[in-house]
């Protein structure tokens, strides 16, 4: 996007727009803004209600106001590669073992643990106590349709993270 043909605000709205569940920091490095004044930017928007804000975990992630709260609460997890693969694979399986997601992900089973922990907090993972601890989710069809309609997002981000390191070279 040029800046020189949107105004700071467009510009802003444009970015969250096309990447729901943006952090601050990747709006600070697209958008070549100083500090403060994304933060002014930010904050002038949400004080007029033109984007919502999430405030979850330690981080702050901002959505367009047409995504709604649920698929919002889900697609900032889901942004995140390694719990989107967590979550992929349970969805997959219907139901899982912790052992299944390590093996799986290739991931320390402490890295997967902790993620677990944060996505059975946040209501998106449900555990079932037996002989062994099944992982679910709790709303299947919820994030069924998030990681469908924001496939292309994580793609993008992709494509577009592969010509900046071409770029480097």
């Amino acid at each position: 996007m040029e800046v020189s043909q949107l105004d700071t605000p467009d510009l802003l709205l444009a970015y969250i727009a096309k990447e729901p569940g943006i952090r601050y920091r990747e709006l600070l490095r697209l958008t070549g803004l100083a500090n403060g004044v994304l933060t002014y930017h930010l904050s002038a928007l949400e004080k007029s209600s033109m984007v919502r804000v999430d405030r979850q975990s330690g981080a702050t992630r901002y959505y367009p106001l047409n995504v709604p709260e649920g698929e919002s609460h889900v697609l900032g997890f889901v942004r995140h590669g390694p719990v989107r693969e967590i979550i992929s694979f349970i969805l997959a399986n219907d139901s899982c073992t912790f052992a299944e997601l390590v093996d799986h992900t290739g991931k320390a089973p402490s890295t997967v643990s902790s993620h677990l922990k944060r996505l059975k907090e946040a209501g998106i993972v449900r555990v079932r106590y037996g002989e062994y601890q099944l992982y679910s989710l709790a709303n299947r069809d919820l994030v069924a349709d998030v990681l469908a309609k924001y496939r292309a997002t994580y793609a993008d981000r992709v494509v577009d993270n592969y010509v900046e390191m071409l770029d480097e070279l």
